[in-house]
């Protein structure tokens, strides 16, 4: 039988990820996620999965990527969505579950920033 979830060590692990994730970004990107809402949720929808073609998700970038924005280079509302179930079953470790939303935060800002999951694969592979 499993050991009982610590639903309070899930939720500090995640917000903890999140803060840091946040800190760890040079100011330059930062200072341009200001019309990016980060969000939490249990799990994905079906119809955010059916949106990537994927079986799961640990995050989800919706929105514009900066690279599109008009010429006038007025932010478009974006959001992050973090799925707290599928990162927490994927990292019961609370300290590899705050790693997980690290790197999930990070490729989804990524995206924000018009990175393709390609090029965050060749990044990732030192190409």
């Amino acid at each position: 039988m499993s050991p009982p979830v610590d639903e309070a060590a899930i939720d500090a692990a995640v917000e903890r990820g999140i803060d840091e994730g946040l800190a760890d970004l040079p100011p330059a990107f930062a200072a341009r996620l200001g019309s990016v809402a980060i969000v939490v949720e249990d799990e994905p929808t079906a119809a955010q999965l059916a949106s990537t073609g994927a079986q799961g998700l640990y995050g989800l970038y919706q929105g514009v990527p900066r690279t599109a924005f008009a010429a006038d280079g007025v932010p478009i509302p974006s959001k992050i969505t973090l799925f707290r179930g599928p990162l927490a079953r994927s990292h019961p470790n609370p300290e590899d579950l705050r790693a997980a939303v690290i790197e999930t935060l990070h490729h989804e800002i990524a995206h924000h920033f018009g990175i393709s999951d390609r090029r965050l694969g060749e990044l990732r592979r030192g190409g």
